[in-house]
C-alpha cells in the first residue's frame, strides 16, 4: 500500500525503528482487516508519526511511554492551539496503535486507553442551501464533453443518495441497477447497503454511462463506474479536487466539502417527512443517535423559517 510503504523522509529517520515498524504494521491491518480507507490510513500514520518526532524532541521512547508523557504531549498541542477536534484526532491514532499493540502482545499493557481528550462542542452539520445547490448541480449540466458529463453524474450520485466520496469512488459497474433505479455501496468496514436513486440521477448516471465513460476509458478494462480521464478509477482525492473547481465555477461558497452534500441530503429528507430508520439505513449509520442530529438540523430551520415568515417572528 503506497500511503504505508511511502519513502521516509529525513525527519522520520530519526524515529525510533522499532516503533516506526509497528506503525506500519498497524497501518496495513487498518487497511486489509479493517477496510479503513486509504485518506482515514493516510491521516492516522501522519499523526502517528508526529507523535515519534515528538517523542525523539523530549528524548522520550515511544515503546515505552506513561501516562503523564501522552498527557504532556497532548498539553503542548492545546499550548500549541491546535483544535480540540485535531488534538482529538491524534489522540485516538495514538490510542489506536496502543491498544493493537497491547493486543497483539507486543507491549504489556496500555497506559493509553484511560486518557480522554478534551471535550469537543457538538455543532449541527453543515448543509448546502438550496439556491447554492442548485448553482454546483448545472455548472456541467448542458454539457457535451465527457469529463463534465462524468462530474455531473457524480455530483447528482452524491446529493441523490447521501454517499460519502470514498463510496462514489468505490462504485463499480456492476453495482448501478438502473433499472430498479438504485445502487449497491460498501460503506465503513465494507457494510453493503442499497440506496434508491431519483429519476434525475439515473437520467444523468446513464447519459454518462452509455455516452461519456466509453469515450474516458479509451478502451481500457476497469470495473469501476466513475473513471479518470486516462481511463482509470476515479480517486477521492481526483473528486475533492473536482467539487472544489465546480464550487469556484459556481461561484459558491468555496469551503462546502462533499461531505456537506451528504449533510445536506439527510436534512432534506427528514425536513421532507422520511422517517429516521430509512435515513438510518441509506446513510450506513450504525447507530440511529448519528441520524437524529439530522432532527434537531430541521427543527432550526423551521424555526428560522417562522422567524423570517410570521408577522410577529
Amino acid at each position: 500500500m503506497s500511503d504505508v510503504d511511502a519513502a521516509r523522509s529525513e525527519a522520520d529517520l530519526a524515529i525510533d525503528d522499532v516503533y516506526l515498524k509497528h506503525v506500519d504494521d498497524y497501518c496495513l491491518e487498518m487497511a486489509q482487516v479493517k477496510n479503513a480507507s486509504a485518506h482515514t490510513v493516510r491521516n492516522y500514520r501522519i499523526d502517528l508519526l508526529d507523535f515519534g518526532r515528538w517523542a525523539v524532541r523530549c528524548h522520550v521512547d515511544p515503546m515505552r511511554i506513561t501516562y503523564r508523557q501522552v498527557r504532556r504531549y497532548l498539553g503542548e498541542l492545546t499550548q500549541a492551539q491546535y483544535s480540540r477536534k485535531t488534538i482529538n484526532r491524534r489522540l485516538s491514532a495514538i490510542k489506536g496503535l496502543f491498544r493493537w499493540m497491547n493486543l497483539t502482545g507486543v507491549i504489556d499493557s496500555d497506559p493509553v486507553s484511560v486518557i480522554q481528550g478534551p471535550k469537543s462542542a457538538k455543532g449541527l452539520p453543515r448543509m448546502i442551501p438550496a439556491s447554492d445547490m442548485g448553482r454546483i448541480l448545472t455548472v456541467y449540466k448542458d454539457s457535451d464533453d465527457p469529463a463534465d458529463m462524468r462530474n455531473q453524474a457524480i455530483l447528482e450520485f452524491l446529493y441523490a443518495c447521501g454517499a460519502r466520496i470514498s463510496e462514489a469512488s468505490g462504485l463499480m459497474l456492476a453495482d448501478v441497477d438502473f433499472d430498479a433505479k438504485q445502487v449497491k455501496v460498501f460503506g465503513k468496514g465494507s457494510k453493503e447497503r442499497i440506496i434508491p436513486l431519483h429519476d434525475m440521477a439515473v437520467k444523468t448516471m446513464k447519459s454518462y454511462a452509455w455516452r461519456a465513460r466509453p469515450v474516458l476509458l479509451k478502451g481500457k478494462p476497469n470495473e469501476f463506474f466513475f473513471v479518470s480521464t486516462r481511463g482509470n478509477r476515479m480517486g477521492p482525492d481526483a473528486m475533492r479536487k473536482m467539487f472544489k473547481n465546480t464550487l469556484i465555477m459556481a461561484g459558491v461558497d468555496t469551503s462546502y466539502t462533499p461531505h456537506d452534500m451528504r449533510h445536506t441530503f439527510a436534512t432534506d429528507l427528514v425536513e421532507g417527512g422520511a422517517d429516521l430508520k430509512s435515513v438510518q439505513e441509506m446513510l450506513g449509520h450504525e447507530s440511529l443517535s448519528t441520524t437524529q442530529i439530522y432532527t434537531h438540523l430541521s427543527v432550526d430551520h423551521l424555526k428560522q423559517a417562522v422567524h423570517q415568515a410570521h408577522p410577529r417572528g
